[in-house]
C-alpha cells in the first residue's frame, strides 16, 4: 500500500514538473521552433529636484534699516525640475509661526515677515505653513528652471522681539509632484 502510494506521489510530481517545463518548450519537426515570452514593465510618475544650495544667507539688517523698517531682497536656491509628466513645485515653512532663534534675548520673529517670489521684481507672498504653488508644469520636462527670492521684513522698533539680538532660522520645504 505504502508503495503504490509513493508511485502515486511520484506519477503526479512528475505529470507536474513536465507541464511546467512544457509551457517553456516547444517542438517541430522543420527544424524551427518559436516560442513567446512577453516582457512588461509599469512607469510610474517620475519627478526629480535639483536645488542649488540646501541653505540660503539672508542680508543682516544694520540699525538704519531697522529705523526704517526696510525690507531686504536675497537670491535663494535655484531649482531643476524634471518629470515625466505635468509637476507641481510647492514651498512652506516647516516651522508653524515663528522663525527658530537661538540666543538669550527672547527674539520672536513671525514666519510671515519672509516672503517669497520667483522673480526678483515680481509679486512676493509672505510664507506660511501651508504649502503653496511655487511654480508648474503642463507637461513632461528633462529641465525646467525656478529661482526663489526672498524678502525679509524688518519692524521698524527697536524694542521689538522680531530684532532681538540672535541667530534666526526658517526651514523652507520645497515639493515636487506629479499628480
Amino acid at each position: 500500500m505504502r508503495a503504490t502510494r509513493t508511485l502515486l506521489a511520484a506519477m503526479v510530481l512528475g505529470t507536474a514538473i513536465g507541464a511546467s517545463q512544457a509551457s517553456a518548450q516547444c517542438s517541430g519537426n522543420a527544424g524551427t521552433c518559436n516560442t513567446t515570452n512577453t516582457a512588461s514593465v509599469t512607469v510610474g510618475a517620475l519627478v526629480k529636484l535639483g536645488m542649488s544650495s540646501a541653505t540660503t544667507t539672508l542680508t543682516n539688517p544694520t540699525a538704519d534699516d531697522v529705523d526704517a523698517g526696510n525690507v531686504l531682497a536675497d537670491a535663494g536656491p535655484s531649482f531643476t525640475v524634471k518629470a515625466n509628466r505635468s509637476w507641481t513645485l510647492k514651498i512652506k515653512s516647516q516651522n508653524a509661526a515663528n522663525w527658530t532663534y537661538v540666543g538669550s534675548n527672547a527674539g520672536v520673529k513671525p514666519i510671515g515677515d519672509l516672503a517669497w517670489s520667483t522673480a526678483s521684481g515680481g509679486t512676493f507672498v509672505a510664507i506660511t505653513a501651508a504649502d503653496a504653488t511655487f511654480s508648474s508644469g503642463a507637461s513632461s520636462t528633462n529641465g525646467a528652471l525656478s529661482q526663489a527670492f526672498f524678502r525679509t521684513s524688518w519692524t521698524s522698533d527697536f524694542t521689538s522681539a522680531s530684532n532681538a539680538p540672535g541667530a534666526y532660522s526658517l526651514p523652507i520645504v520645497f515639493t515636487l509632484t506629479a499628480p
